[in-house]
C-alpha cells in the first residue's frame, strides 16, 4: 500500500486525523489522488490507514488506525457501528443523522435519515468514487430505501469535485412529510436547502420554545421556520420570522398552516431588518439568532465576527427589560470562547447586562470526538437582560 510519511510533531499525534500538506516528510509507493494510503511516522511506525487527495489542502484523512480497504464489508461494518450508537442514544424516531464524517469514521461522509429516505453526501474524493459502495451497504442494512445525493456543497470544490444532485437508489416521489416534537413539517430532500432540515438544531428548538409562553418572539434567519413553529406552539404571545429567501418563508407559514398555528413571516434581510426595527421603536420579549454560517475559512472570521456583533448589538437594543436572546454559530471556525466573547462585546455596546441561562450545542446525532474539534461546529448560548442595573 502506497502511503506518507508524517513529520514529528503533526496534529495526528495530537489525536487529529487530518494530514495537511506541510505536515508530509515524503511519500512512498506513488500514491494517487483517491487511493488508499498508510500513513507512518518519521520512525517507520505505522499510524493507520488514510484517503489521500493531493490537491487538497487536507491532503490525507485517516479513517482507521489499522490497516483497512474501502470495501462493502467495512462500510457496513461502519454504518452498523453509527446506526448502533444513535439507538443506545435514544434516537428511536427514524428522523437523526446516521453518518457525521470522522465522528463515525468515515472521513467526508454525511447521511441524514428521513425515515426510508437517506439523503447522502461525500465531501471527500476518495469517498465520492465510492459511493456506489455506500448505497450498497444502505441497502444491506435498512432493505428497500431511497437514497438521494445532495452534493451541492460549495466544499466540495476543496476536493476538485463538481456539484451533483440526485436520486441513488429507489423512487423519489416528491416532498415527504416528518414530524419532529410532534409538529409536521413538509422536507423536499432533492430541492430544499441543506439536506431537508437542520437536524442538528432539534433539541434546541425544544428547550427555547419553554421560554416562549406569553412573549412577543423574533426568529431570524428562520429558515423553515423551526423555532418559530415550537415557540407558537408552545405559547407565545405573537411569532414574526425572518428569511432572506421567499422559500424559507412560505415553507414557513405552509408549516405554520399544516400545525394550525398563528406566526407571521416576512421576506428580509436580517441585517435591515433589525436596523429598521431600532428605528421604528419596535421590541420583543425573546430574539433567536440562528444565522448561516458567516465564514467558510479561518481568513475570514474577522469579517465574519463583525457581522455576527452588528447582528447581536442590535438584537440587544430591540429586547424588552427582561427579555431573553438565544444565538448561534453553525462555524467550526469561531470556537465558543470566541463567539461568547463577541456577545459579551456587543452587549457593553449596547449598553446591556446579561444573565447566561444556557449554553447550547448540536444534537447528539451529530457525536464530537474530542480531539478533532471540526466535529463540533454548532455552539449556542440563551442569555436574560438583566433589567435596573
Amino acid at each position: 500500500m502506497p502511503g506518507l510519511v508524517i513529520k514529528p510533531r503533526s496534529r495526528i499525534f495530537h489525536g487529529h486525523d487530518w494530514v495537511y500538506a506541510s505536515e508530509v516528510q515524503k511519500a512512498f509507493g506513488n500514491p494517487v489522488a483517491g487511493d488508499v494510503i498508510s500513513l507512518k511516522d518519521f520512525k517507520d511506525r505505522p499510524l493507520g490507514t488514510a484517503i489521500y487527495n493531493p490537491d487538497s489542502q487536507i491532503i490525507a484523512r485517516r479513517f482507521s488506525r489499522r490497516k483497512q480497504q474501502l470495501d462493502l464489508e467495512f462500510f457496513t461494518r461502519r454504518l452498523e457501528r453509527a446506526q448502533a450508537l444513535r439507538e443506545s442514544l435514544g434516537f428511536t424516531e427514524p428522523l437523526y443523522r446516521l453518518v457525521w464524517s470522522e465522528a463515525d469514521g468515515l472521513p467526508g461522509v454525511v447521511i441524514d435519515r428521513y425515515g426510508n429516505h437517506f439523503v447522502l453526501q461525500t465531501l471527500t474524493l476518495a469517498m465520492d468514487r465510492r459511493k456506489a459502495i455506500l448505497v450498497e451497504a444502505l441497502q444491506a442494512l435498512f432493505g428497500d430505501i431511497v437514497v438521494i445525493e445532495r452534493n451541492d456543497s460549495s466544499i466540495r470544490k476543496a476536493e476538485g469535485l463538481s456539484p451533483a444532485t440526485g436520486v441513488l437508489a429507489g423512487k423519489w416521489a416528491g416532498p415527504i412529510e416528518i414530524e419532529v416534537h410532534g409538529l409536521k413539517q413538509e422536507v423536499d430532500l432533492v430541492e430544499g436547502q441543506k439536506t431537508g432540515i437542520y437536524l442538528d438544531q432539534l433539541d434546541n428548538y425544544a428547550s427555547t420554545a419553554r421560554l416562549a409562553e406569553g412573549k412577543a418572539v423574533l426568529d431570524c434567519f428562520c429558515n423553515q421556520g423551526g423555532f418559530a413553529l415550537h415557540a407558537a406552539r408552545a405559547g407565545a404571545a405573537s411569532v414574526l420570522a425572518i428569511d432572506i429567501s421567499a422559500g424559507a418563508v412560505a415553507a414557513t407559514l405552509e408549516n405554520a398552516a399544516r400545525n394550525g398555528l398563528s406566526v407571521s413571516a416576512e421576506e428580509a434581510n436580517v441585517f435591515d431588518f433589525l436596523k429598521d426595527a431600532e428605528t421604528a421603536g419596535r421590541e420583543f420579549d425573546l430574539i433567536i439568532l440562528d444565522p448561516p454560517s458567516f465564514t467558510k475559512s479561518r481568513k475570514s472570521v474577522s469579517g465574519a465576527m463583525r457581522g455576527y456583533k452588528e447582528i447581536h448589538l442590535r438584537a440587544l437594543k430591540l429586547l424588552t427589560r427582561d427579555g431573553i436572546l438565544s444565538t448561534y454559530s453553525c462555524s467550526h471556525h469561531i470556537n465558543e470562547k470566541e463567539f461568547y466573547g463577541m456577545v459579551c462585546d456587543a452587549s457593553v455596546d449596547a449598553k446591556r447586562t446579561l444573565r447566561l441561562m444556557d449554553r447550547h450545542s448540536q444534537r447528539r446525532d451529530h457525536p464530537v470526538i474530542a480531539t478533532i474539534p471540526e466535529t463540533h461546529y454548532l455552539k449556542g448560548f440563551t442569555f436574560q437582560t438583566v433589567g435596573g442595573f
